[in-house]
């Protein structure tokens, strides 16, 4: 499976307003919040190990029973867990951001990944390869106590995305999935076509198109030719089901910060 090239440098904006070309400097230059956690010797150790890559929108990070030849710490951006069917058909069971990983799986000492992981908003992440991160967190280190925090907190949104899709309505679920997608961006837009969420809510596309109307006529958001552009984040928060605040309580709990 192809993975994505290294590119040249390239210049990303993080939250705190610092200019980052590359493999940031520091720790605290970091928009990852597990590597930005870390005690800048460890964080020191690890650079080496670490390539700057871009993961343009629907890239394929892992692919399901697929070798995982690498780990990614987000620095911006998206990456959507799906559990795909025999029949193509899909579902978005996890997202990633800044605050975590891809792929949860090797911490198990797995070398496949159980499922597929795409890039559903663009950006760019710190990529390593998979035994230079198991080496790292071998023994007692400061990355192995927050990667495996952030599993804990990773699995508990997935628990309760499986509630979610079984429980809530279609209008729910799209607005906790666009503020879970908000959080993880900066700005207020998002770049998503209708077939795309079809598929991260598991409903047919004409169902977003009625819902993703009734939002952008009650004033929360404006959709037009692929990108959501957040109008009302209180309004949404409202509209959301109870899984956006839990899950969102989790990761707070789990990393000592609420996710974006």
């Amino acid at each position: 499976m192809e993975q994505p090239d290294r590119p040249a440098k390239r210049i990303i904006r993080i939250n705190q307003g610092e200019i980052v070309t590359g493999v940031p400097a520091t720790a605290s230059l970091c928009s990852n919040h597990i590597l930005a956690s870390l005690p800048e010797e460890e964080y020191q150790a690890l650079k080496p190990a670490l390539d700057y890559v871009p993961t343009p929108m629907h890239a394929v990070l892992f692919e399901r029973d697929g070798d995982i030849r690498y780990v990614y710490f987000p620095l911006s951006g998206c990456h959507s867990v799906l559990a795909i069917m025999l029949d193509g058909a899909a579902v978005e069971v996890g997202t990633i951001g800044n605050e975590g990983m891809s792929t949860v799986d090797v911490l198990t000492g797995s070398t496949t990944a159980v499922e597929t992981t795409v890039c559903q908003i663009p950006g760019y992440s710190l990529r390593m390869p998979a035994e230079k991160f198991k080496q790292a967190i071998e023994g007692n280190s400061e990355l192995k106590r927050l990667v495996y925090r952030f599993l804990q907190a990773y699995l508990s949104q997935v628990s309760q995305s499986v509630a979610c899709n079984r429980l809530h309505r279609t209008e729910e679920r799209f607005a906790r999935w666009i503020l879970l997608s908000h959080d993880r961006v900066q700005g207020d837009e998002l770049q998503l076509t209708q077939e795309y969420l079809a598929d991260m809510l598991g409903v047919h596309r004409p169902s977003v198109s009625l819902i993703a109307r009734r939002f952008q006529k009650a004033g929360l958001l404006d959709y037009h030719r692929g990108t959501v552009k957040i109008l009302d984040r209180a309004g949404l928060e409202k509209s959301a089901c109870e899984c956006y605040s839990v899950v969102r309580k989790q990761f707070a709990r789990a990393l000592g910060k609420p996710v974006g």
